[in-house]
């Protein structure tokens, strides 16, 4: 039983390393009609490492060819499916402006687009290839409004959206954290004046007037008046857009602060 045990083990190595010694050896040494013939194998097999491998040994010998459409579709395909999603988002992107009338090029166009997607970080780093998905999906949406893929498009982009929201919210959130409060203020008003929408308004507009209070509060006599009126105006605002907010208790204590200093000065 344990004689055959390792017999069985013997030729399975035997099998591993002859099947690598041959992909080595049309990798290295082989014609290109051998590496394209073992790099479609290997695409087939799912072996996408190796099939990557290879098509790029052979096209730059099918450059202009016919066998070259077929090629590049499948080393786009093939990144993607090893997760190499910002070679294969260029490559099926290139698909579509070399083969404009390809069967494939519809799939093409979705899948440049999704590997952007795939490839975006979480929402506290860079957002550059946020902004390139959104626009690669709106393309394929203008191109193939018909496509039954435009309504995951559509619901991507509108994920993605939401991770540019939360990023410029973060920025914003970070200047009140931080206690650099004038620059907080400005970043909510940005914030609040370029998503008109947002999820998170209700929070900027509470931690606008937050800012403004701490800034006004922490002012010069000559600023002092003129930001607490800003203060004031942006507590109003948040109780005006959100009637039952929940930070009514806080932004209550905020505006007894501001007309707290309002009535003492008054007095003096």
């Amino acid at each position: 039983m344990l004689k055959n045990k390792y017999i069985i083990i013997s030729l399975f190595l035997t099998l591993v390393l002859s099947s690598c010694s041959g992909f080595n050896k049309v990798l290295n040494k082989g014609t290109s009609a051998e590496q394209y013939a073992m790099a479609t194998e290997m695409y087939e097999a799912e072996k996408y490492g190796k099939a990557i491998q290879l098509f790029e040994k052979v096209m730059p010998h099918y450059r202009g060819k016919p066998q070259m459409e077929r090629i590049q579709y499948m080393y786009s395909m093939a990144n993607y499916k090893d997760k190499s999603y910002l070679i294969s988002a260029y490559h099926f992107k290139r698909f579509a402006k070399n083969y404009p009338r390809s069967s494939k090029r519809e799939e093409a166009v979705f899948l440049s687009a999704n590997s952007y997607f795939l490839s975006i970080p979480k929402s506290s780093l860079d957002q550059s290839d946020t902004r390139t998905a959104i626009e690669a999906f709106q393309k394929f949406i203008d191109s193939y409004p018909e496509s039954d893929k435009v309504k995951e498009a559509n619901e991507k982009i509108k994920t993605m959206q939401l991770l540019l929201e939360k990023k410029e919210y973060d920025i914003a959130y970070n200047y009140f954290h931080t206690e650099h409060y004038k620059a907080a203020v400005t970043a909510f008003d940005n914030f609040l004046s370029d998503n008109l929408g947002t999820k998170f308004k209700e929070d900027a507009l509470f931690y606008k007037a937050k800012s403004a209070h701490h800034l006004a509060l922490k002012s010069v006599e000559s600023k002092k008046e003129a930001r607490i009126k800003a203060a004031l105006k942006a507590i109003d605002r948040l109780e005006h857009s959100f009637k039952d907010t929940k930070y009514k208790s806080e932004a209550q204590d905020l505006r007894e602060d501001l007309e707290k200093v309002i009535q003492t000065k008054t007095n003096n």
